[in-house]
């Protein structure tokens, strides 16, 4: 039997009758009769006795049925799930970024798309990327962000947008007071230095090395956002990625773009095995768009 042939016959046995049956699958009458003839001819058997017009199901009928019903419900199932689907109701989507976009261009991104997907739900997190590779391998997430690429076989790694690296200057420094862009050689305030084990810092430290110039440095902190903060309160001057200097407060800090300045990309990183869905593949549109709106208002 032919999916529609099972369509049919269920459609005949609930209503009794190849009209009421037709009603049921908003299709003509003498479709339903041929379905049904087709699925009798198939089968090498009658379903039903016809006496006067009325159909009476037979003990092969009966027996069928027990069957068909069970495939019903399945189909039933099915189509509620698709429903679902593309309404986004029964979406769940679970988002891991580092911690620095977790604070930046998350928070907007998501605004936009729960008001997109006002039924589906979000899971998000911020961990550092070697766990966000461990959680999209073990199927613990869906998609994630960072500003590092993995290299790694089993994720698929997507540049959504790109900018230089930024310094942070105190408005009462010396490099606060002027605006443009910033040479390293010409930092001579006490530098908030980034872990030379994490990437961005050791690409501040490459390009300080490139340029031949010594940082003064006494604080060294693990998180770009408490870097960002320690120069809103005047601690220092700091070389951070331009989506956390976009954080910034512009009472208190100064952002200039660094002569050296190297490139840093926010990534989209996701199990190479596993495609999106419609509405992570949304989402990932509005961080693109949030992401590339902060660095068009940096001018970079």
């Amino acid at each position: 039997m032919r999916l529609r042939h099972i369509e049919v016959f269920h459609a005949v046995m609930q209503a009794g009758t190849i009209s009421g049956a037709a009603q049921i699958l908003h299709i003509s009458q003498p479709a339903a009769t041929k379905a049904l003839q087709h699925c009798e001819l198939r089968l090498g058997l009658p379903l039903f006795d016809r006496v006067r017009g009325k159909l009476y199901a037979t003990p092969e009928a009966q027996r069928l049925f027990v069957e068909v019903e069970k495939v019903n419900r399945d189909l039933l199932s099915i189509r509620r799930l698709a429903a679902s689907l593309r309404s986004d109701e029964a979406e769940q989507l679970r988002l891991v970024s580092s911690p620095t976009l977790g604070a930046s261009v998350v928070p907007d991104a998501v605004r936009q798309w729960t008001q997109a997907f006002p039924t589906a739900r979000c899971f998000l997190a911020t961990n550092h990327t070697r766990e966000i590779v461990s959680a999209l391998l073990l199927g613990e997430a869906d998609l994630a962000l960072s500003l590092q690429d993995p290299h790694h076989p089993g994720i698929k790694t997507e540049a959504l947008a790109s900018g230089s690296l930024m310094a942070l200057c105190p408005l009462d420094s010396p490099e606060g007071a002027q605006s443009g862009t910033l040479a390293l050689t010409d930092i001579s305030s006490q530098i908030i230095a980034l872990e030379e084990s994490d990437p961005l810092g050791m690409l501040v430290t490459d390009a300080f090395e490139a340029a031949n110039a010594v940082p003064r440095s006494r604080v060294t902190v693990q998180t770009y956002q408490l870097a960002r903060a320690l120069v809103e309160a005047g601690a220092g001057v700091t070389v951070v990625d331009p989506f956390t200097a976009s954080c910034a407060d512009p009472m208190r800090v100064r952002i200039r773009p660094l002569e050296e300045g190297a490139q840093i990309s926010l990534f989209l990183l996701t199990a190479a095995t596993a495609p999106l869905a419609q509405s992570s593949r949304r989402l990932v549109r509005f961080v693109a768009s949030v992401a590339q709106a902060r660095l068009k208002a940096l001018g970079v």
